[in-house]
């Protein structure tokens, strides 16, 4: 399951390049993506919608989520056309809350054990 909504290949090459920091930025990423869905859910301007989704987007991507990336993309792209009614952005920021309950525990998990084997000085 996990394979459908994280890059574990991303993971990887950020937990090589991060080494120690990298538990630091699975937080940093999960605390800013609650405030980034939070700005979303009471976003009542289309820039700001765009704005958002295209911020939560990358840093999605950039961190393997790939799911989360891609309704954040198509929140983007349909806001950006001005071609969507209340109801559709709703529904697109349930599917993003609802792919970011899904992937926060994965990442949870990932800072989990990368803080365990670096207690225990193997590599995750």
């Amino acid at each position: 399951m996990t394979e459908t909504h994280l890059d574990h290949g991303v993971l990887s090459a950020l937990r090589e390049v991060m080494e120690g920091e990298y538990p630091l930025l699975l937080d940093a990423f999960l605390t800013d993506s609650e405030e980034r869905l939070r700005l979303l859910r009471k976003a009542d301007d289309v820039a700001q919608i765009i704005n958002v989704a295209h911020s939560l987007k990358g840093s999605s991507g950039n961190m393997g989520a790939l799911r989360l990336a891609e309704f954040c993309g198509e929140l983007e792209q349909r806001a950006k056309k001005n071609t969507t009614t209340p109801a559709v952005i709703e529904r697109l920021v349930g599917e993003i809350d609802g792919e970011f309950a899904i992937v926060r525990p994965l990442y949870e998990a990932e800072q989990r054990r990368s803080l365990d084997s670096r207690s225990t000085g193997q590599r995750s």
